[in-house]
């Protein structure tokens, strides 16, 4: 009798530490801390700037956003298809493609959020009608921005391509350069610094506002309804298959806001233009 005691009551204490453990489980799944958070990986401009200002619209559905910021365009890809963040906003859809295809990754686009139209900086001539004879015009070495570079000078009458390039278009395709200007190519990030010593500088939105240059730099800048913004708009990626999950939907509400709208239009004075 005594025996039967001691192995049912060993019984009832293996049960209920079973069951105290099936339930400590159940509790860490329910209370799982980053359910809530919404992780995004980003440049510091004017990406992180824009999610920082958006924090609030986050909040209001129930979720705390974090930001990580990169520095270079491949970090955040990476940190993404591993599953570190939950999404990116740095790069626009071509830019994935490429990525996608060179790295075997399946990201994707969960919507466009804003454009960073090129600018035509001044430099030593204050306007397109002061050019002369020699002077010189930087813009971005890399085949994608040069190609829109070379589109914008076109739109201002400082040369003429031939027919159809679009966003091919290279030095190679200049059929006329009426104001008989040399076009430099340099690394986009540093074109900022070499206002100097140029007549005038074609320059990328993002680089343009870290240089903290603002409208009143420019003469122009690529039209909103351009061939290139219709191509380039910055986009909120994520991975394949959480294009439609919770997370997302809220982020890419929060991005679509009137508030973020707001903050886009305030903030950048046209050197970074709202897609929706």
């Amino acid at each position: 009798m005594k025996r039967k005691l001691v192995l049912t009551a060993v019984l009832v204490l293996t049960l209920t530490l079973t069951a105290g453990l099936l339930a400590g489980c159940g509790d860490k799944k329910e209370g799982k801390t980053d359910d809530k958070v919404i992780k995004v990986g980003a440049s510091p401009a004017p990406h992180s700037e824009i999610l920082n200002a958006i924090k609030g619209e986050v909040e209001a559905e129930g979720y705390k956003l974090e930001i990580v910021e990169f520095q270079d365009y491949i970090q955040p890809n990476n940190a993404l298809d591993k599953g570190d963040i939950d999404a990116n906003y740095f790069q626009h859809k071509p830019y994935l493609d490429e990525f996608n295809k060179e790295n075997g990754t399946k990201i994707v686009s969960a919507g466009a959020i804003h454009y960073e139209p090129l600018g035509l900086y001044k430099g030593s001539k204050k306007t397109v009608a002061e050019l002369s004879k020699g002077d010189k015009i930087a813009v971005p070495n890399d085949t994608t921005n040069e190609a829109r570079a070379l589109l914008l000078l076109e739109a201002n009458g400082v040369l003429k391509l031939k027919d159809g390039v679009g966003l091919t278009a290279t030095k190679q395709d200049i059929v006329e350069n009426p104001y008989d200007v040399e076009i430099v190519e340099l690394e986009a990030a540093i074109i900022p610094r070499s206002l100097g010593d140029t007549a005038l500088s074609v320059i990328n939105g993002n680089y343009a506002i870290s240089a903290g240059l603002t409208t009143s730099d420019a003469i122009t800048f690529e039209a909103s309804d351009s061939e290139a913004a219709k191509t380039y708009g910055n986009i909120l990626a994520v991975k394949e298959g959480e294009e439609k999950s919770e997370k997302t939907k809220v982020l890419l509400k929060a991005l679509k806001s009137a508030a973020a709208k707001k903050f886009i239009e305030d903030k950048y004075q046209g050197s970074v233009v709202a897609l929706f």
